[in-house]
C-alpha cells in the first residue's frame, strides 16, 4: 500500500513539474532575446559605458536613459503597487538601466517584436507611427544584433 502512495505522489509530482519546466524554458528564451537587443542598443547607444551622458537630451547611463523614462518606470510600479522606485541616477547603473528597460518594453511591447524595441526605444514608447521612425537607427543596431 506504501509502495503505491509512494508511486502515485511521484506520478503527480512529475506531471506538475513538466509545466513548470516548459514556462521555465520559455522565460529564459523570452529574457535571452531580451538580452540580445538590449546588447545591441548598448553598442549603438553607449559603447556599454554606464557613465555616458548626452547633455543635449539628458540621456545617460549604457542605455541612455531620459528622466522622462524614469517618471514613467515609477509610473508603472506605482499601478502594481511596488513600493521599488527608480531615481535618475539609477541610469548610471547597467543592471538597473536593464530592469527599466525590460519593465517599458514588457508594458508597451509584450509581444516582444524586436523591430518595434529598437524604433521605439529611439523615437518614443507613445510614438504612433513608430514603424516609419527611426530607420537609419534601427539598421545602425539590426548591425549589432
Amino acid at each position: 500500500m506504501m509502495r503505491k502512495i509512494k508511486t502515485t505522489i511521484l506520478a503527480i509530482a512529475m506531471i506538475v513539474a513538466i509545466p513548470a519546466v516548459a514556462q521555465s524554458q520559455v522565460k529564459k528564451e523570452v529574457e535571452q532575446k531580451w538580452e540580445r537587443v538590449m546588447n545591441a542598443i548598448i553598442a549603438v547607444e553607449s559603447s556599454g559605458n554606464p557613465k555616458a551622458h548626452n547633455p543635449n537630451g539628458d540621456c545617460a547611463g549604457i542605455l541612455q536613459i531620459t528622466p522622462i523614462l524614469v517618471k514613467e518606470c515609477n509610473n508603472l510600479l506605482e499601478k502594481k503597487k511596488s513600493s521599488k522606485r527608480y531615481t535618475l541616477r539609477d541610469r548610471y547603473n547597467a543592471e538597473k538601466s536593464k530592469e527599466m528597460f525590460i519593465m517599458l518594453n514588457e508594458h508597451f511591447n509584450p509581444d516582444l517584436n524586436v523591430e518595434k524595441v529598437i524604433k521605439q526605444w529611439n523615437c518614443g514608447f507613445y510614438t504612433p507611427n513608430w514603424k516609419s521612425k527611426s530607420i537609419g537607427y534601427y539598421k545602425k543596431v539590426m548591425k549589432h544584433y
